[in-house]
């Protein structure tokens, strides 16, 4: 039996965007939920969140759902780490939140958010622990708490289930997340023992897949290979020799000098490689014939 990688993006939603008991079981298991306060029902939202101004850039999650007592989820799997990662899960909560009710209505009408994101990254490397869990709290006083906004980042790489004793339910889950790709022939036997858990590793049976599907997933790869690539060189390079030359000639425009000396460098990398001019155009966003010309 071969099995695809849940963390990539064509599987996770199959996964957790088809199948509601899959991902409230995930939620109940990796959320800070008091006991009483587990999810016990839940209905898919349209997982992209139109802006008020239709010139701002629409927001789209992996997963977004609400469950019987009006509380809303995001799950994201999120591959490559970057510094705006955590903005962008403060906006996309933020814009859950506020679009609960509208202009007019009670504010108490209003239901706390809670945000779940798997990262494949380490992000926190001088911490230890893999769990981090952010809410708006007092800031001499720890114990009181504004609800509203919950969120959660897991680093997936500082899982260890050998010296992690919490929750039964969050170590399945997190080893179903760190243990199943490619290279799976024999999956657990602690996850296969669990109905929840069997059910969402037949989900990622190659052969459950269409070949659309697995084209889709190479794709996939493909495109995660090359943000590796313009974030880890000429990207992250450009963005800062832009950014130190702003601090002379203003910073928004040093910005935008460094993100395209940046792409230069990297679509001159891909070109090396061998790669065509479109595949580059498309990864850089410079258009053909500038690609053509390097």
């Amino acid at each position: 039996m071969k099995y695809l990688n849940p963390k990539a993006d064509p599987t996770f939603k199959k996964v957790f965007g088809e199948h509601p008991d899959l991902v409230m079981s995930l939620l109940n298991a990796l959320l800070p939920l008091e006991e009483g306060e587990e999810i016990t029902e839940l209905e898919y939202l349209p997982a992209e969140m139109v802006p008020d101004n239709p010139l701002r850039k629409n927001s789209i999650v992996d997963v977004r759902c609400r469950d019987n007592r009006g509380r809303h989820f995001i799950v994201e799997m999120q591959m490559v780490w970057s510094q705006e990662f955590r903005q962008r899960v403060l906006f996309n909560a933020s814009k859950a939140y506020v679009r609960q009710i509208e202009k007019g209505n009670d504010y108490s009408l209003l239901q706390p958010v809670y945000s779940l994101n798997l990262v494949n990254e380490v992000f926190e490397p001088e911490l230890r622990e893999f769990y981090h869990y952010y809410r708006l709290v007092h800031v001499e006083h720890t114990e009181k708490v504004i609800d509203g906004l919950h969120l959660v980042f897991v680093e997936l790489p500082k899982f260890n289930p050998h010296t992690y004793s919490e929750k039964r339910m969050q170590v399945l889950w997190l080893r179903y997340l760190t243990e199943i790709d490619e290279r799976t022939r024999k999956v657990p036997e602690e996850l296969l023992e669990n109905p929840e858990l069997k059910k969402a590793v037949d989900a990622l049976e190659e052969s459950a897949f269409s070949d659309g599907q697995l084209a889709a997933y190479e794709r996939f790869w493909d495109t995660i290979s090359v943000e590796k690539t313009l974030y880890n060189s000429g990207m992250r390079k450009g963005i800062e020799k832009g950014i130190e030359k702003g601090i002379k000639e203003g910073i928004e425009k040093g910005r935008a000098e460094g993100i395209a000396e940046g792409r230069l460098s990297v679509a001159r990398n891909l070109k090396q490689m061998g790669l065509d001019a479109a595949s580059i155009a498309e990864a850089t966003g410079l258009d053909a014939e500038a690609v053509e010309r390097l």
